[in-house]
């Protein structure tokens, strides 16, 4: 009896040790960190460039997960950014665009606005009636306050609203996003009645006129040494009013033009950093056994290369610069949190097309789909059927939104039916079809998958349209953009770097919505309630 005692204390001592061991195995910070518009082959383009402690460090004691893709369309900011941190779909968290139609009474929805709350750093301002009342899940954020009985804090940092409130989710302490008209930081009552002190000085202090655009935009290096960009200017919108000649003339514009302009900079990142740092030391994050998360979102990756394009020499000097960014944050979370106590992903919201022009002139396949136009001729046709005028809204979204008013006593199925022929005629357009037909369609897998993915019946049109590949919309030539299902759009990066994380990468296809049940497995929580992704075991397995 003795001996059994002795053995049941041994193992209830050693059941008990490792139970302690796990627990306070969980990293005390998560920082996510989602690169807008940025390309998975960025990783290895500028590689060669890059300095040993950003995305080189990432690279080289982290795992990286080589072949991550966007399982839906359209490919947008605001839906990248809700499908990483919920792990699911437009079909599902109901964010299906930047802006969208809510079906039933016709009214166009901003992903996050809501009026009734109010701005908070802004006395009045429309830039912050904003809050996540439009995502229909809950996030990973979510899902950590709700493991943790809300004892965990969770900040969301960006320049976009959407980048900073949809990865913060519903139960945030706080989401902070730039508001360019003021150059200041803000936020909504959603979250907190005023802005804390740190922010508040920040605002005070260092806005764009007083610190980041006192200097020219001009290259790191000699400009003749961007040889991985093309120098010329043809495929670039203009900036600043003129066209964008190295050094672009930054430091004698007005404040006013200074606190708008600087999303367009790499200077836009090295400011949302700056905040999220301190957020970090002014919030205590990762100072206990609780785990927090900072959520951050780099947006001016994603202004400048809509601007530019993506084969701009701005866009490569953008991603050495963020490469600089990426390191001295690193060793910041290394002194204030410990290198061995916080756990970082680094992935984007989407990637992006090359300019259809430059393509063109390259004699590889490439256009313009020029949505504004073509609903028009579509309009047009349909008024010669059924003689009404604007029964299509829009096709915002590579959908066809009807005006559910002026159709309503028209055949619905015939109308679907010529809608369909009309467009399969247009040169810019692979497929056309049927939202709620589209399983039963003949379209490959992949794409079929993609849009029964992405359409939510609440909030996205009735048909979709599929351009040919590398084809987009827009009506200038200028620039780039993204939104559709080919890799250019849908190709991302997905970095996991720091505790417990292995050293390694994988070639298996995985998605960006496996980036929310993998950290759940990580912190031993649930998965957000609208998750269709599955942890990705490679990275599991320290």
């Amino acid at each position: 009896m003795k001996k059994k005692l002795i053995t049941f204390s041994f193992i209830f001592c050693f059941f008990l040790q490792n139970f302690a061991q796990t627990q306070a195995d969980y990293p005390k910070l998560v920082v996510g960190i989602v690169i807008d518009q940025m390309r998975w082959d960025y990783l290895y383009r500028f590689y060669e460039r890059y300095g040993n402690d950003g995305f080189k460090r990432l690279l080289s004691q982290g795992f990286s997960c080589e072949n991550t893709m966007l399982n839906y369309i359209p490919t947008y900011t605001a839906i990248g950014h809700s499908s990483i941190y919920t792990g699911s779909v437009p079909s599902i968290h109901g964010i299906a665009g930047n802006d969208f139609i809510r079906q039933q009474t016709g009214e166009w929805v901003y992903c996050s606005q809501d009026t009734s709350v109010k701005a908070v750093g802004i006395p009045d301002c429309k830039a912050g009636k904003m809050s996540p009342k439009n995502l229909q899940t809950t996030t990973i954020t979510d899902e950590l306050k709700l493991a943790t009985n809300f004892r965990s804090k969770v900040i969301g940092v960006a320049i976009k609203d959407r980048g900073s409130i949809l990865p913060a989710g519903h139960a945030a302490d706080a989401a902070y996003w730039y508001n360019g008209d003021s150059g200041k930081w803000i936020t909504s009552t959603f979250y907190r009645r005023d802005l804390p002190d740190w922010l508040q000085k920040f605002n005070a202090e260092k806005n764009p006129s007083t610190r980041y655009l006192e200097q020219d935009w001009n290259t790191l290096f000699p400009l003749e040494s961007y040889v991985q960009s093309s120098q010329n200017l043809e495929y670039e919108k203009n900036f600043n009013d003129e066209k964008g000649v190295f050094p672009l003339k930054l430091k004698n514009l007005s404040e006013k033009k200074k606190n708008s302009l600087i999303t367009e900079t790499p200077f836009g990142n090295t400011m949302t950093l700056d905040v999220a740092k301190l957020a970090v030391e002014n919030e205590q994050l990762g100072t206990d056994e609780i785990a927090d998360f900072l959520a951050i979102s780099l947006s001016s990756t994603d202004y400048i290369g809509h601007r530019f394009g993506i084969n701009s020499a701005k866009i490569e000097d953008c991603y050495l610069r963020l490469d600089r960014d990426l390191a001295d944050f690193l060793k910041f979370l290394d002194e204030k949190v410990g290198e061995n106590n916080y756990t970082l992903f680094l992935s984007a919201d989407h990637a992006c097309a090359h300019n259809a022009k430059f393509l063109q002139d390259k004699r590889i396949p490439a256009g313009i789909f020029n949505d504004n136009e073509i609903c028009k001729k579509l309009n047009i046709y349909l008024q010669n059927i059924y003689k009404k005028e604007n029964i299509v809204k829009t096709l915002n979204n590579y959908q066809v939104n009807f005006d559910y008013e002026v159709i309503k006593n028209i055949p619905h199925e015939e109308l679907i039916k010529n809608c369909v022929e009309f467009l399969e005629k247009d040169s810019a357009i692979q497929y056309v079809v049927e939202m709620k037909n589209a399983a039963q369609s003949s379209l490959p897998q992949a794409v079929k998958e993609r849009i029964i993915n992405g359409y939510n019946r609440e909030f996205s049109g009735e048909i979709q349209i599929i351009v040919k590949p590398a084809f987009y919309h827009d009506s200038k030539t200028e620039g780039c953009t993204h939104g559709t299902w080919n890799p250019h759009d849908s190709h991302i990066p997905l970095l996991f770097f720091g505790k417990n994380i292995p050293y390694g990468a994988t070639n298996r296809e995985v998605y960006m919505t496996d980036i929310a049940p993998t950290l759940a497995a990580l912190l031993k929580i649930q998965m957000p309630n609208g998750c269709i992704g599955k942890p990705i075991e490679e990275v599991l397995k320290k």
